[in-house]
Parts: C-alpha cells; sequence; structure tokens
C-alpha cells in the first residue's frame, strides 16, 4: 500500500460523520479491508452456527448447544492438559454454563459485527478480548500443544483484523458502515461506530 493510501482525518466536531474514504484513499485497500472483514466475520459466524446446531465440522450434532452440548467447557476444562500449564486450573475454575453463553454471545456479537460493518469498534475490542483469552488458554508457547507458532497464531490475526477493520472505518465498503455511522446514536456516540 502507498504512503497515500493511509490519512489521517482532521479533527471533526461532534456528530459529523467521517467515512472510510477519507481515511483509506485506496479504493483497492477497502476493498481489500472489507474482505479481510468479511472473511473473518464469517469464520465467527461459522463458529458460533456450528457450535449452536452441529454441522458436522467441529461439532457434532449430539453435542451442539441446542442438544445440550458445552460448548465452551470442553475446551476450558481440557486447557492445559497434560502440559503442566500453571493457569490451567484457572480455566478449569471459569468452565461453566455462563461460560458458554458469554463465548456464544461473543462469536456471534463478533461475527455479525463484522460481517455487517456496524459496531466495529465494540466488535474489534470484543475479538481482541476473546482471542486473548483463548490464546493464553491454549498456551502455544507451550511445548506439546500443537500449535505451530508459539508467539502469532490465527487468535493473533483474527484479532488483528477486528482492529485493523474498525481503526479504518472498515464497514464503510461491502458493508451497512456508512448508514450506521449516520444513525444519530452512532454520530453522538462515536464508540459505536
Amino acid at each position: 500500500m502507498s504512503a497515500a493510501a493511509v490519512s489521517t482525518p482532521a479533527a471533526t466536531a461532534v456528530g459529523e460523520v467521517v467515512l472510510q474514504e477519507s481515511v483509506v484513499t485506496s479504493a483497492g485497500a477497502r476493498k481489500a479491508i472489507a474482505f479481510g472483514r468479511l472473511a473473518v466475520g464469517f469464520v465467527f459466524v461459522w463458529a458460533f452456527l456450528d457450535k449452536l446446531f452441529g454441522l458436522h465440522f467441529s461439532t457434532l450434532p449430539e453435542k451442539s448447544w441446542i442438544n445440550g452440548g458445552q460448548p465452551s467447557q470442553g475446551f476450558l476444562s481440557h486447557a492445559g492438559e497434560g502440559t503442566g500449564y500453571f493457569l490451567g486450573g484457572f480455566f478449569h475454575a471459569i468452565a461453566s454454563p455462563a461460560s458458554d453463553v458469554l463465548f456464544m454471545l461473543g462469536l456471534a456479537g463478533i461475527g455479525l459485527a463484522l460481517m455487517l460493518g456496524i459496531g466495529l469498534r465494540v466488535g474489534a475490542v470484543s475479538a481482541v478480548l476473546l482471542m486473548a483469552f483463548m490464546w493464553i488458554a491454549e498456551a502455544p508457547w507451550v511445548a506439546g500443544v500443537g500449535s505451530t507458532n508459539p508467539v502469532v497464531d490465527y487468535h493473533v490475526v483474527y484479532a488483528a483484523v477486528a482492529v485493523i477493520a474498525a481503526l479504518t472505518l472498515g464497514g464503510d465498503t461491502w458493508g451497512l458502515g456508512k448508514w450506521w455511522a449516520n444513525l444519530p446514536v452512532v454520530r453522538n456516540n462515536t464508540w459505536l461506530r
């Protein structure tokens, strides 16, 4: 991307709408950001649907949430298993029906925010928190856990794409971001953008 492709908009008055075109001046870059946003959004939406209904990918129908499955409890109760990971006990302790609800709400909310291009700031913060929590639970830096990289894995990439989409107003291209930004409540509370 050229140095002219990304610019910082001048300070705006409260309620004034800044659009992606003034932040990312390259049409190709805007499309690339939109593609990344949609791709990662679909990852979250798919994970939600698979865990909810058991679509035979990572979740079998009999282990789906609607059939009494526990979408986060299995993951959390096995964190650090066989590695002596010192935080394993913490994750085992928080595994509960509440963690299932929070996890599923997180997947759905982040996925919908990214797919629709609305609420990207809240979605990005949520994605960073969820992905950081999952990264810590998986402990990719612990030998024998099975990660191919001890620092940067898919959790970091997904969080980074969500942050990039939020910071570049990525919902304006191939999303509902412009419509969302013009709602009075969003104009007056830019953290909702």
